[in-house]
């Protein structure tokens, strides 16, 4: 179809012509989903609620596990009703879901109470609100579709930084369960609130400099089902392999300084914290990456940092901090590019009309990989005395990342299907 703005109304965005305006969804959009990244701050409310609740390390690590399981896996369910209902009622009812989440938990009493209001409910909640910052940001942002996710879910991975610190001076002050009330009717009056201005574009509408581009492009055409396409379990693939190696180092970084390297758990604390920075940066660099060369050569650069990364940690000896600091740094911003690789290239091959749905299903990569990395892990560790022999079969996995990479990461051409409105 022909690109005008003649055939699409006069769009403002909050009092601006969209083209301006539209940048202002990126930081709102943003703001949700530092909200909802809050539930990485569990441990902030683990360590209070053990004492409060007489229940072991083992017992508080369930609602967390749990959290992260119902989030990915509402997020394809999530996705196919977004188109239906509308990207404002979604955000609505995710948020009050989120919130009724936190507040609930404030009054459990048990550990199976806990693990249903905070693992279940709260961790619903995120799975319904993730992907509609998403898919609003792709749809605004045609001609910086990897740049504008990237900086999106920035939000998700920079609110430890900001939520921790916040729970945790609020549970010095008010302990633990007003703590957890207060942030959710938080959330939920921001989410409510931020969901009014969560909107999509009117259909054909593109920035006035990107008209004629779109109008020389020939219309692409897509996989009909997601589920026979080769590229889609290529990139399902390298998603779960990405996400398993990137949530395991992630989630080893402390012991891992602490065993190997010997430093002290002050330095391995603020170490994690550096690892954070890098986790966070990736996101938008990876993303505008992903605009400009092709999927499989971005991927099989985060797949040679990885496997340099594993090189340097399986010969790593005590004292050797800055070979530990390089390695773990390139394990972080490895698995924060991903999280916007993975969003990026869902768009470029599937049919964007569709996006919530596809990448929702995508999703689910993320969270077998995690499930899988987090048993895996602790099981070497256990059968081995030790965090070295973790990066062997982590280094297997990044090879293997690159060779599915070169194979399969590509976009499948001439297949019927419809074309990009």
């Amino acid at each position: 179809m022909n690109i005008t703005h003649e055939n699409v109304p006069n769009v403002q965005i909050l009092g601006r012509p969209a083209e301006q305006g539209r940048w202002l969804l990126l930081p709102l959009g943003m703001t949700i989903l530092l909200c909802l990244g809050t539930v990485y701050s569990w441990s902030i409310f683990r360590t209070p609620l053990e004492g409060e609740l007489g229940i072991s390390a083992t017992q508080s690590l369930l609602p967390f596990t749990l959290a992260l399981v119902f989030y990915a896996a509402t997020m394809p369910i999530a996705g196919f009703y977004i188109p239906r209902i509308g990207t404002r009622l979604t955000t609505a009812i995710g948020g009050l879901v989120v919130g009724a989440g936190y507040i609930l938990s404030s009054f459990a009493n048990q550990i199976g109470v806990l693990a249903l209001t905070y693992g279940v409910i709260a961790g619903m909640g995120v799975g319904i609100v993730y992907g509609v910052p998403m898919v609003v940001a792709s749809r605004w942002f045609p001609d910086k579709k990897g740049l504008a996710l990237g900086l999106t879910v920035l939000g998700f991975g920079l609110s430890p930084f900001i939520t921790a610190p916040l729970a945790n001076y609020l549970i010095s002050a008010y302990t633990v369960r007003p703590t957890l009330r207060i942030l959710g009717v938080a959330f939920t009056l921001i989410i409510l609130g931020l969901a009014l201005v969560m909107k999509l574009p009117p259909l054909g509408w593109h920035p006035q400099h990107d008209i004629a581009k779109a109008q020389q492009l020939e219309p692409h055409s897509y996989p009909h089902n997601l589920l026979k396409s080769r590229s889609f379990y290529g990139l399902w693939i390298c998603y779960a392999i990405a996400t398993l190696v990137g949530l395991s180092a992630i989630g080893i970084s402390g012991p891992v300084g602490e065993e190997i390297i010997q430093i002290t758990p002050t330095t391995a604390a603020i170490s994690v914290s550096m690892f954070a920075v890098f986790n966070g940066v990736s996101r938008p660099l990876f993303g505008w990456l992903s605009d400009r060369f092709k999927p499989q050569h971005v991927a099989i650069f985060s797949y040679t940092l990885i496997l340099i990364a594993c090189l340097l940690m399986m010969n790593a000896q005590t004292g050797q901090v800055a070979l530990y600091l390089v390695a773990f740094s390139l394990f972080w911003f490895c698995l924060g590019g991903w999280l916007a690789m993975a969003p990026t290239i869902t768009l470029h091959f599937f049919d964007p009309e569709h996006y919530a749905q596809n990448y929702g299903i995508v999703f689910t990569a993320y969270g077998i990989g995690a499930l899988i990395g987090t048993l895996v892990t602790g099981r070497i560790r256990d059968l081995f005395g030790t965090y070295n022999f973790v990066f062997y079969p982590m280094a297997i996995l990044a090879i293997a990342g690159i060779v599915i990479s070169t194979f399969w990461l590509k976009r499948e051409r001439n297949i019927p299907a419809s074309s990009i409105d």
